[in-house]
């Protein structure tokens, strides 16, 4: 891939994580329980190092077509908690629904951003980099995919109605 085509992966890719980040933050503004707050808010800042790590990548192919950072000690973090769900109002409960269903789009839609920018590059500092934050997509997507699976029958209850 040329540098010009890697550049526009990583723009987008940037562009891709800041609205994650925009999501996460919004979501932490809106919680009125702490652990709820500091979950998203712990997201947020996830998505604020992927976007810093990205435009350092970005930096490094616009100016000498390579990257100059070990990628290799980028970390894991560790899984957000599961909330417990106790019982919340129904606007919130809507809301927290909400989230979780768009953060699992957010994250599978990411997931296969990466893996297509892995296989389309010839870099292998951007594969790397790529690849870790596949994984954290990954941790992301379960959490969420948990979340909303716990909430969907609370929020059923609260409509009324229970599906077949």
């Amino acid at each position: 891939m040329s540098n010009n085509k890697e550049l526009e992966v990583i723009k987008e890719a940037i562009l891709n994580e800041n609205e994650g980040y925009q999501v996460y933050s919004i979501a932490a503004q809106k919680m009125d329980r702490e652990e709820m707050k500091k979950s998203f808010e712990k997201l947020a800042a996830e998505e604020l190092k992927h976007i810093e790590w990205l435009k350092d990548l970005y930096k490094s192919f616009e100016e000498e077509g390579e990257l100059k950072f070990s990628v290799d000690e980028i970390t894991l973090p560790a899984k957000p908690k599961i909330f417990k769900w106790e019982k919340i109002d129904e606007e919130k409960l809507s809301f927290a629904l909400s989230v979780f269903g768009i953060g699992v789009k957010m994250e599978k839609e990411s997931i296969e951003y990466y893996k297509n920018a892995v296989s389309s590059t010839n870099s292998e500092v951007a594969k790397k980099l790529y690849k870790k934050i596949i994984n954290w997509e990954y941790q992301h997507l379960n959490f969420f995919q948990e979340q909303y699976d716990m909430i969907r029958e609370d929020w059923w209850a609260e409509q009324n109605f229970q599906p077949f």
